[in-house]
């Protein structure tokens, strides 16, 4: 509750932030509109447990309940499948970053930080799938999902710029910084357990604490 009041003094809105508001409804409809996404789980899970090339469409059938045949009516392929898993989580993330960027620097840069962390650790399976599959795109489907990592990267980069211009931040090259940021927070799926000794608000608190030290005057950012 400290922590909560102390953002809201910093001028940043944790309910507009929260990973709760941003959860895609799917809307009870046809049977096409139940069994699609009940496919794209199925691959999501299967993918994250064997890995890409070890997964059938037949298995992923089985996982949903259908013949194999009547899974084209929902995908053309697992190529496509993957492609759609990878894309639509970065939409997302996009869309749900922007009502965090709002207010003074600082305040925008905290609401990033502790925003990438929920975010990324309620989505385990896709998060693992978009850095451990990247390989097994085509290349044209590669280009396409490179293109919006680019664009989020740059979101974070942008942070930087105008604080770097406000006199908020030193940073010495902001585009290294922010892909060293987002890795440095991603990274936390490779160790957080919710049942371990940190919760996930402390986890939050102390990568912010981190990354308000790289970039503040008098922690210059080299490249």
């Amino acid at each position: 509750m400290h922590q909560h009041g102390e953002a809201r003094k910093r001028g940043l809105d944790m309910n507009a932030c929260s990973v709760n508001h941003v959860v895609m409804a799917r809307t009870q409809g046809s049977h096409a509109e139940i069994t699609g996404p009940k496919v794209r789980d199925a691959a999501l899970r299967l993918f994250a447990e064997h890995g890409f090339a070890a997964v059938s469409m037949r298995q992923i059938a089985a996982e949903v309940g259908v013949q194999a045949g009547a899974l084209y009516l929902y995908t053309p392929d697992k190529q496509t499948l993957l492609f759609e898993l990878m894309r639509d989580q970065l939409v997302e993330l996009m869309e749900a970053v922007r009502p965090c960027l709002d207010g003074p620097a600082e305040a925008r840069l905290e609401a990033f930080v502790r925003f990438h962390i929920a975010f990324h650790h309620a989505r385990l399976d896709a998060v693992f799938i978009a850095y451990m599959e990247l390989r097994n795109l085509t290349p044209d489907n590669f280009a396409e999902i490179e293109g919006l990592r680019g664009q989020y990267e740059r979101l974070l980069q942008d942070q930087l710029d105008m604080g770097v211009h406000d006199g908020a931040f030193a940073v010495a090259d902001t585009r290294i910084a922010s892909m060293a940021i987002i890795a440095m927070l991603t990274g936390v799926n490779t160790w957080f357990r919710a049942d371990g000794r940190l919760s996930l608000g402390d986890v939050q608190e102390m990568y912010w604490q981190m990354v308000h030290r790289m970039v503040s005057v008098g922690g210059t950012v080299s490249p």
